[in-house]
């Protein structure tokens, strides 16, 4: 999970040519990728590891992923970045499967059919057999795990299209499971409980934002009586991957993999503001808002990452935690 402290900071040119050694960001990311043990006999140590992180991000931040120049890119950054490393536990999500329905499989069936609908290029990669099959192992796995000191994970609304951008990138189901499994657990776990605690949080916190970054389109969406709540939900529940295209999608999900998802709330905002003229002339916002513009990753991340600076700290600290951390 991100801290506090990290936030995202646009870096200058010289900082980006040291931390990759390459003017090729393609060259650069692999070069930290393939990043080898120090010796036969000596591994990198913890603060090697989370060096090469900060350095990973820096460079995520500054070009992106360019996946036109290698494919293996996202998938092997996005795993780096969820922690998924290793020999994955391919046995035991045969094991899952092995018992057929979970006890969520109606729900999930209701909502699999139509998990990007209209994105073709999707379809034609991700079969709804394959999200009914990732999204019953989920339900599976935490049945078996129940406890009392740990979070309860059931299939919620939202999920499935949470889990599409895992089996589009990665290069098996097996691996978008463990993925997509850390990432819940983990990064958003408030986000997919049953009172969908996080995602309500993440919304108040956004009309605090907004009411911070920019006053006078607070007041303007308040006056028609629109709140996060109202207008803003869907893209904080999927963290913006219910608006197309979804090449922009991932582009953003490789920055909210690399900072936090918790900075979903300020991409969200950036989005308003780059329709803000529209906004503020319309005297029915809610019809530009029921559908936003098709996203725009680069200067959607451009605005979050300025508006992180506006913050107090205070206030910066409890967007970090929200998705994750329970309220006493």
């Amino acid at each position: 999970m991100s801290e506090p402290s990290n936030r995202p900071r646009k870096s200058t040119s010289s900082t980006s040519r040291s931390s990759g050694g390459s003017s090729n960001p393609a060259v650069a990311l692999n070069k930290l990728l393939n990043a080898p043990r120090l010796s036969a006999t000596k591994f990198r140590t913890k603060e090697d590891v989370d060096d090469g992180l900060k350095k990973l991000r820096r460079l995520i931040l500054l070009g992106g992923i360019p996946t036109s120049e290698d494919s293996s890119l996202r998938p092997r950054i996005w795993k780096l970045l969820l922690r998924v490393d290793g020999p994955l536990a391919g046995d035991t999500y045969i094991q899952y499967i092995a018992r057929g329905a979970s006890p969520d499989r109606e729900k999930i069936r209701n909502d699999t059919f139509r998990t990007l609908a209209t994105d073709m290029e999707f379809k034609s990669r991700v079969r709804e057999d394959m999200l009914i099959r990732l999204l019953d192992a989920f339900v599976w796995r935490n049945h078996d795990r129940q406890s009392p000191t740990q979070l309860p994970f059931r299939y919620v609304q939202g999920m499935n299209v949470l889990a599409a951008p895992f089996l589009y990138t990665l290069s098996s189901e097996l691996e978008a499971f463990h993925c997509f499994s850390r990432f819940i657990e983990i990064e958003c776990p408030l986000y997919v409980q049953p009172t969908l605690e996080g995602v309500h949080r993440g919304l108040k916190l956004l009309d605090r934002c907004l009411q911070i970054a920019d006053p006078e389109l607070f007041q303007h969406l308040r006056s028609k009586n629109l709140s996060a709540e109202i207008y803003a939900f869907p893209s904080v529940l999927t963290l913006c991957a219910c608006t197309p295209p979804l090449a922009e999608v991932l582009r953003l999900w490789d920055f909210l993999l690399a900072f936090g998802v918790h900075l979903n709330i300020l991409c969200v905002i950036a989005q308003l503001f780059l329709m803000r003229d529209s906004i503020l002339s319309s005297r029915s916002p809610m019809k530009l808002l029921r559908t936003f513009p098709p996203l725009q990753a680069q200067p959607v991340i451009e605005i979050a990452v300025a508006l992180v600076r506006d913050l107090p700290v205070e206030l910066y600290d409890e967007l970090v935690r929200h998705p994750f951390e329970i309220e006493l």
